[in-house]
Formats: structure tokens, sequence, C-alpha cells
């Protein structure tokens, strides 16, 4: 059996804590994933309750950090689909601090990164297409379809032009969902194995002490270079998200 401490995988493995339940023969049990997931909101909740129940006119650090949140997550949310897109504000925000705490979070050693695991990106995407089509069918009705056929096309071309735009938008969550997915877990992948290398080197003897130095920094690098992939993934993710939103309040646009 591979050491955890070296194997690169083991870090992405879901384990069931304890069992919950049946249901139709499906069983039900609190993850390690799970667990990562509830501390994550209980985290980001606790958070804002602190940072903002004071609201000086002198802000506290906390309270500069949780305004900076906020207006980054509405300036970009107003540029991208209009003042009419800030009453979807609490669902971005809540994406945006979700996927930028869970990609944080599982920089620290020994936690789980729930982002690095294709089922839950995969909701999140799937949550924010859903979204943008119940909403889109409930405000424009049919008129959401010409966010497929945009006005003023030959007709000769028309239904290539729908075919692509069905095709494209499709493709939404699969694009969305696989970014974060393929950057939380390879970034993981390739700390852990530096990090791996550092504690075979050391193991050793004194050479391999001074051989460890190389990886040792590499670690330290690409440690800064994840919490700045972090942070911009949970930017990316919030951007599309705004998008996407704006096609179900604009679909001629």
């Amino acid at each position: 059996m591979t050491d955890p401490a070296v194997d690169p995988i083991h870090q992405f493995q879901i384990h069931d804590i304890f069992t919950l339940g049946e249901v139709g023969g499906v069983q039900f049990a609190m993850t390690n994933s799970s667990v990562f997931m509830i501390a994550i909101v209980v985290l980001i909740s606790g958070f804002l309750i602190l940072s903002t129940s004071g609201r000086g006119l002198v802000p506290t650090r906390w309270q500069s950090a949780a305004e900076l949140m906020y207006e980054l997550v509405a300036s970009t949310l107003r540029n991208s689909a209009g003042t009419e897109g800030m009453r979807f504000f609490p669902f971005v925000f809540s994406i945006f601090a979700f996927v930028l705490a869970a990609n944080v979070i599982g920089l620290v050693p020994y936690f789980m990164t729930v982002t690095s695991h294709l089922v839950i990106t995969a909701a999140l995407a799937l949550l924010v297409i859903f979204t943008v089509i119940v909403y889109g069918l409930m405000r424009n009705g049919l008129g959401f379809f010409k966010l497929f056929l945009p006005s003023g096309l030959p007709v000769a071309i028309a239904p290539f032009i729908a075919i692509i735009e069905v095709l494209s938008f499709l493709s939404r969550p699969v694009s969305l969902s696989l970014r974060l997915f393929g950057n939380m877990l390879a970034g993981h992948i390739v700390l852990k194995v530096f990090a791996g290398f550092i504690v075979t080197l050391t193991a050793a003897g004194v050479g391999g002490w001074f051989a460890g130095i190389l990886p040792l920094g590499m670690t330290v690098a690409l440690t800064a270079l994840e919490t700045l992939v972090a942070v911009l993934q949970a930017y990316v993710f919030t951007i599309l998200t705004c998008v996407y939103l704006n096609d179900a309040i604009h679909p001629s646009h």
C-alpha cells in the first residue's frame, strides 16, 4: 500500500465517517468531503457575521475584507448583467465565497480541497445553468430562445448558427466545472509530488537534506502560485456566472 504521506492521489480520496441511513437501497453517509463543505459554510457565515456586526465608520481589517468581497462581486455582476442583475447578488456572492474559501482552505496541509472533485464543481455549474434557464424562461418566455438565434441572420445560415449556439450553451456547464476541477486537481498533485520529494530525500541522510533544498524551494514557490490560482479561479467562476446570468436577462444581446 502506498504511504499516504507521499501518495499525491491520497489527498482526494473520499471516506465515509458515519452512515446516515438507507433510502431505496442507496446508502447515505457523512463523508470527509461533506464535513469540509459544512465547515466552509460555517466559516464563511461566521466571518461575515463577525466582520460586519460592528459596521464602524472606520472599518476594521475584517470589515474591510468583507466590504472588498462585496464590492468585487457587486461590481462584477453590475458590469456584466447591469443593474437588474443585482437581484442575483446573494446567489453570485454565495458561489464566490464558497469557491474562494474551498480553494484557499484546501492549501492547508491535511485539509481537503472539495473543489478538486468533479462532482462538486459539476453541481455548482449545473446550479448556475439551471438558474439561467429557469429565470430566462420565466422572464422572457419563448423570447429566451433568441439567445440561440440572434436577430438579423440570413435565413440560409440561421439553422447552422442555431445548432452552434445550442452546442455552445450545452458546453457551458462542462467547461465551467472542468476548469475549476482541473486547476485545483493538477495544482495540488504537483504540490504533493514536490512535498513527497522532500520526505523521500530527507530520509536518505545528511546528503538528502541538502538535496531536499530544491524541492523545498519549489514547494514554497508553488504554494504561492497555487494561492494566486485559487483566488483567480474563484473570480473566473464568478465572472462566467455573471455573464451567463446576463444571457437570461438579455437573451437578444
